[in-house]
């Protein structure tokens, strides 16, 4: 049931604004116009009937008792993890076993595992009295069963999607700063491995700060040990890479040691925003796009249709959207007094910050091509539905403000 005093009407109205730009994104870059000669594919009024279908999951998630709601998460998750088993032994599609394909719409499990581990993982974070040991293991635990199976379709860039969000349900639950240094420190110290000096400066500053954190010099010691042995792994871990994604990172640093390969991607990207400049080519006058330089122009690099179509100005509203929603998102986290609610709050937000930071970043060759779409915008059916769903889930949790617990 609806609260019209408590729901969250702005949230709700920023998410289908943004699900309708998307739309308008999608057409363009469906559409193809070459003088007078223009094709459009199917793309966008399929995204219009994700639109509705999105709209009409979150107004049936809201009108579910929050005890029916509570009572599906653990057997949904269960069923989710037989998913990412399964689709293993699916057909492979450019070289990844990651898709459902049902009566011509294709399911990707590994969406809707975001948002359920979000979800199971908050659950057990919450719980009283546990320690602060505890819930790292049982956060990490949890989370690298997802992560393991979706590594072996194989995904990279989906997994660091579900360490964000742990680290922002960690923060959301009140873990102290200094346990997420120690985490993400092993990760610093191998990107700084590429040179020894960057590494020894690395290595003092994170001892600098472990010694503020007034750790032990025992904790201290074994810190460092185990950052250097991350360090020292990097070839293991660089030689465990696909060739795919060795390519990738090689082409971040210099895309033009294969412009027509590998750096194909970023560079067509690059000029795509670039040549938009202040004000665009003009709605469906992108070239890059018309004339099929910009590859998967309507998923992964739909920002380079905004940017060369809208220019500056438009890429400039675009991440205002952004801001504002993401403004009011992280908000709800402090509104929520109920602490499983905040933490999966925190996850869900964490999340989708992460994916449109790296999808913009990716468009605009800030970070490598992770394949990573821009959340509401790309168009993808299973994306946006689980997307959507998941601020329907901070929109019932709102609603519900006061009811429970």
């Amino acid at each position: 049931m609806i609260n019209r005093k408590k729901f969250d009407f702005y949230l709700l109205a920023m998410l289908i604004i943004l699900m309708l730009a998307g739309c308008l994104a999608i057409y363009s870059a469906s559409t193809s116009k070459i003088g007078d000669n223009v094709s459009t594919q199917n793309h966008w009024w399929k995204q219009c009937i994700f639109v509705f279908v999105c709209l009409f999951a979150i107004y049936v998630l809201l009108r579910t008792p929050m005890p029916v709601f509570e009572l599906a998460v653990i057997p949904l998750y269960v069923l989710n993890m037989i998913a990412l088993i399964l689709v293993l032994f699916t057909p492979a599609i450019g070289g990844s076993h990651r898709w459902f394909s049902i009566g011509g719409f294709n399911y990707q499990p590994s969406e809707s595992a975001k948002l359920l581990t979000i979800l199971v993982v908050s659950r057990v974070l919450a719980k009283d009295n546990l320690g602060e040991l505890r819930q790292l293991l049982y956060g990490f635990a949890l989370v690298s069963v997802p992560v393991f199976l979706i590594i072996i379709e194989p995904d990279f860039g989906t997994t660091l999607v579900f360490w964000t969000s742990l680290m922002a349900m960690f923060v959301a639950a009140g873990l102290p700063l200094f346990f997420l240094l120690l985490m993400v420190s092993p990760v610093v110290s191998i990107v700084f491995s590429i040179h020894w000096m960057l590494l020894l400066l690395w290595m003092f500053i994170l001892v600098l700060l472990l010694i503020r954190s007034r750790l032990s010099w025992v904790a201290i010691t074994i810190s460092g040990i185990a950052n250097l042995f991350a360090a020292l792994i990097m070839p293991v871990f660089w030689n465990g890479l696909k060739d795919y994604q060795q390519s990738r990172i090689l082409t971040f640093i210099d895309p033009m040691r294969d412009p027509l390969g590998a750096g194909y991607q970023i560079i067509q990207s690059k000029i795509a925003v670039g040549s938009g400049a202040v004000s665009g080519k003009g709605w469906l006058e992108g070239t890059q796009k018309n004339m099929n330089f910009l590859p998967e122009h309507h998923t992964d690099f739909i920002f380079s249709v905004v940017g060369e179509e809208f220019g500056f100005i438009g890429s400039i509203l675009l991440l205002g959207l952004f801001a504002a929603f993401f403004w009011r998102l992280s908000t709800a986290v402090s509104e929520l007094k109920v602490a499983e609610r905040r933490i999966a709050t925190a996850g869900i937000c964490g999340y989708l910050m992460f994916q449109s930071f790296i999808n913009i970043g990716m468009n605009i060759g800030l970070v490598p091509a992770t394949g990573i779409p821009l959340p509401f915008i790309s168009y993808g059916g299973s994306n946006l539905l689980i997307n959507s769903m998941a601020i329907g889930v901070v929109l019932k949790f709102l609603n519900e403000r006061g009811f429970m617990k």
